[in-house]
């Protein structure tokens, strides 16, 4: 459950980051990522740290309470202690559960929808479908500016053959289909009939259902019945998160040099930042972004849009 931060302020923030990570790195995991930014990493949970214009930021996080306590004190202690030319204050926010985080404010929210190119009629009314078709189930379409996102970074890559993991009611694949090069295709994998026949609809008003192959079934098989040479120009996998690494490395494997694969929801809500969330798909999206973020193979990065979506390129 528990994260909590504190921003110590000091002129002196990388030279304080520096000495707690040499420190403690004699009794505890410590990592130096660059002058500005570490971690430490004790029994009881992780504190990361940064150095930034207004002073050290600390952000402390562990699977209980008391872990949090023992984090906080460790990493707390130790900064005071350096701090011979100065008084330092480490005051910690109130212990809040990933959760229950804010990943989007409704102002921000409102000003994204505003700033970006509109929805048209086609995409405004499957929209309004899947709410009523769907129910609470329609927060798994993507917002307009993902799929704004979607059809540019299409176009970008110049894409002929485009992969989607989760249709749904297929409002990014209407956004993808939109993106591709004169004769390109995209195929798309779901497993249920009833959603993705409100998708077919919307494709046909939209004038691409000529370019989407959907395939109803396990993704996993079809993924692995492509061919084995990198033929993929962009993928979207927004499926059942279990699943994301399984997936990932299917796409990946098969995705050309340039070729782009996005992920979708790589925040879970919050919950990816908590290490108290240990369900099964907690612990996929969480080992995945960490293999992302050093897998050789892409260059990669991960955006705060939405739920968080990563963008990795293959080298």
């Amino acid at each position: 459950m528990p994260i909590s931060t504190a921003l110590v302020t000091t002129d002196r923030p990388a030279r304080y980051l520096k000495q707690l990570i040499s420190h403690l790195g004699h009794k505890t995991t410590t990592r130096l990522l660059d002058d500005t930014r570490g971690t430490v990493t004790v029994t009881a949970g992780t504190c990361a740290l940064s150095a930034g214009p207004d002073g050290l930021r600390l952000l402390a996080d562990a699977a209980d309470l008391e872990g949090l306590a023992r984090v906080q004190d460790v990493v707390a202690r130790h900064l005071v202690r350096f701090a011979t030319q100065e008084e330092l204050s480490v005051d910690w926010t109130e212990p809040m559960a990933g959760g229950d985080l804010d990943i989007l404010d409704p102002v921000v929210d409102d000003y994204l929808l505003s700033h970006c190119t509109p929805a048209d009629e086609v995409l405004r009314q499957l929209a309004a479908t899947t709410r009523e078709a769907t129910g609470s189930a329609s927060g798994m379409q993507v917002s307009h500016d993902e799929g704004v996102l979607l059809t540019m970074l299409t176009r970008l890559v110049g894409a002929t053959f485009a992969v989607e993991v989760g249709t749904f009611t297929g409002y990014s694949s209407l956004c993808v289909a939109r993106g591709l090069a004169e004769g390109g295709r995209l195929l798309t994998c779901d497993v249920s009939e009833e959603w993705t026949a409100i998708a077919r609809t919307a494709w046909e008003q939209a004038g691409v259902a000529d370019r989407i192959d959907l395939k109803v079934g396990a993704a996993v098989e079809t993924l692995r019945a492509l061919p084995e040479e990198p033929l993929i120009d962009i993928a979207f996998i927004d499926a059942d998160k279990d699943s994301y690494p399984v997936y990932y490395e299917e796409i990946v494997r098969r995705l050309r040099p340039g070729g782009l694969v996005v992920l979708d929801n790589v925040f879970l809500g919050g919950r990816v930042f908590d290490p108290a969330y240990q369900e099964a798909h907690h612990l996929a999206i969480r080992e995945l972004n960490d293999f992302i973020a050093g897998d050789e193979r892409v260059e990669s990065v991960m955006l705060p849009v939405r739920d968080g979506v990563t963008l990795a390129r293959r080298r």
